[in-house]
């Protein structure tokens, strides 16, 4: 059986991540980028990583871009995690979208909005793509519904 699909950062997408992490932590959203924080399944600690939350039809979003990464083992476990810009720290519970059709229309409109910073990641995928290549990519990238805590 072959690994679920990972593409690691590179060095300077990693230091990127850094900055984009450190500044969403002191109150400056680029784009509208948050820091999530979700517990290690492993060492309970908290580990953070910036995202880019998405809203499809009024109900938020996480879609992995890069696949089964750290943070979505870790989501899967935890079952929610808090996003943050500055002082704002936002509590939200996680439900990973498992029906492939609901992924797909989730992920195109991800992509109509995030793909000129996500599509090299997607490996061809694009909003345009058609239906059926949307669907064979949706294994490839985790999509979890949150829902904030009042």
């Amino acid at each position: 059986m072959s690994q679920p699909y990972y593409l690691q950062g590179s060095p300077f997408a990693i230091r990127m991540n850094s900055v984009i992490g450190w500044l969403a932590r002191h109150g400056v959203s680029l784009l509208g980028s948050q820091e999530l924080s979700v517990r290690g399944r492993k060492s309970g600690q908290l580990q953070r990583i910036p995202v880019n939350l998405h809203t499809y039809e009024g109900v938020q979003y996480l879609v992995s871009a890069r696949g089964h990464s750290q943070w979505v083992r870790n989501m899967r476990a935890a079952g929610g995690g808090e996003l943050r810009v500055g002082r704002r720290t936002r509590a939200f519970t996680a439900v990973e979208i498992a029906d492939d059709e609901h992924k797909m229309i989730v992920i195109r409109a991800y992509l109509e909005r995030w793909g000129w910073e996500v599509n090299q990641y997607f490996k061809g995928i694009t909003a345009k793509s058609t239906d059926a290549e949307l669907l064979a990519a949706c294994p490839d990238h985790p999509v979890f519904r949150i829902t904030v805590e009042s």
